[in-house]
């Protein structure tokens, strides 16, 4: 079979409604300032769908930062990878910062965050070694894990008793082979927003020799007293060996970052392929990246603001008999029962007739018949959006009940 023919004779699951859905369900564009309101298929929508908790996307300061750096250095620079010709004091500074906000070492900037991932794993690992990480680890994860070469076990999502289990298959494996065992989770899972369980993890230090990587994505910025994330949260932040976190998410940028002890942080500089054979950061994200540091640390309101709406949107979705799982950060997942037909229309209606913009996950990210709605609540958002949210769901949920998203057709798509 032609390689190409075999490829468009089965898209993947993903791709099964493309014909209806690209545009709007799939790819849509959301046009104009980034902001808790932004236009989507001519007409203004309220939006729950950026990943942007602090709101610094159009703070003033940080739109000022970004436009100077850009003014002054222009994206190219600096040119080359960091260990040839890429490196800058800025990029050095950046670093330093990062290493004191979370209370490590050292600190290794990295282009993007999914392929710093991986690229970590593939550094600190080699086919002697084992990996233990949870079931419901980030694709990042998952991909870094089936790059490895040598044996791996998936533990049972925050199952410290699994996981226990895992670490006693692993631990007789190493043996045999000389190896090391790495274990890897989250500080918050991105869908059902649940910490990990970073302590539970720790606490089997003291019986089992392992290191831990924590991938913080949504925790850094967010969680903690200062906003360090999970493990300040969790009072665990010294024990974390590599700890992980994205700009994409608190810091609405492009970038990450990955801190720990001197001496290994200096061994991933040496040897991440992602950062040895890629091009520096650029300059204006740099110290655009200084900038939102800066005021995550300087305006603790902000963070306070958040919480704010966050601790209004899900109490007031439990309180109207909503499931939102066992959520313990922002992240705030609705859960419905329904087909993907149902899902598509309810989208469509909540859109159109509600103009509420949320991101929709359905099969085979989620189980057949569960239907779930994902809300990022931002410091930007204000109460009478939660208020104005919590109405509209509430109206859905009655007409998903009273089976009115039981159309066999897919909703007009028609734009404009």
């Amino acid at each position: 079979m032609d390689l190409f023919e075999k490829l468009s004779s089965n898209m993947g699951p993903l791709a099964l409604h493309a014909d209806e859905a690209k545009g709007y369900y799939t790819f849509p564009k959301l046009e104009g300032e980034i902001a808790p309101r932004m236009m989507f298929n001519g007409e203004e929508r309220l939006i729950w769908s950026l990943n942007n908790y602090l709101g610094l996307a159009n703070h003033p300061e940080v739109r000022k930062a970004d436009a100077d750096a850009t003014a002054a250095y222009g994206l190219a620079y600096p040119m080359g990878a960091r260990m040839m010709s890429g490196n800058s004091t800025n990029h050095e500074l950046l670093e330093e910062e990062l290493s004191k906000f979370v209370q490590k070492e050292d600190t290794m900037l990295l282009n993007f965050g999914y392929q710093g991932v991986l690229s970590i794993i593939d550094a600190v690992v080699d086919r002697h070694d084992v990996i233990v990480y949870d079931a419901e680890s980030h694709a990042c994860i998952i991909d870094g894990v089936r790059l490895h070469q040598g044996k791996r076990f998936v533990y049972a999502h925050n199952d410290m008793e699994n996981l226990e289990k895992q670490l006693g298959r692993a631990t007789k494996l190493a043996e045999k082979t000389g190896g090391a065992i790495l274990v890897i989770t989250e500080g918050v899972f991105g869908m059902s927003g649940n910490q990990g369980d970073l302590k539970g993890v720790i606490e089997l230090k003291k019986k089992y020799n392992f290191r831990l990587l924590v991938d913080d994505a949504h925790g850094f910025g967010t969680l903690g007293k200062t906003g360090a994330g999970a493990g300040e949260e969790q009072g665990v932040q010294q024990d974390i060996d590599l700890y992980f976190s994205t700009f994409a998410k608190s810091m609405a940028s492009i970038g990450a970052f990955v801190s720990g002890d001197k001496k290994i942080i200096e061994y991933l500089r040496y040897n991440t392929r992602s950062q040895i054979f890629a091009k520096s950061v650029p300059m204006p994200l740099v110290i655009g990246a200084l900038k939102r540091l800066e005021l995550l640390q300087t305006q603790p309101e902000i963070k306070a603001n958040l919480w704010k709406v966050v601790d209004a949107l899900q109490g007031g979705l439990r309180k109207e008999g909503f499931n939102i799982g066992t959520t313990k950060s922002c992240v705030t997942p609705v859960i419905l029962n329904g087909t993907v037909e149902e899902a598509l229309h309810l989208i469509h209606d909540l859109r159109e007739n509600y103009g509420i913009f949320c991101s929709i996950v359905v099969y085979p990210v989620v189980p057949k018949g569960i239907i779930m709605l994902r809300l990022i609540p931002t410091a930007a958002h204000s109460l009478d959006d939660v208020e104005m949210t919590i109405k509209a769901f509430g109206a859905i949920k009655e007409k998903l009940a009273n089976g009115e998203y039981q159309k066999n057709e897919v909703a007009d798509l028609s734009l404009g």
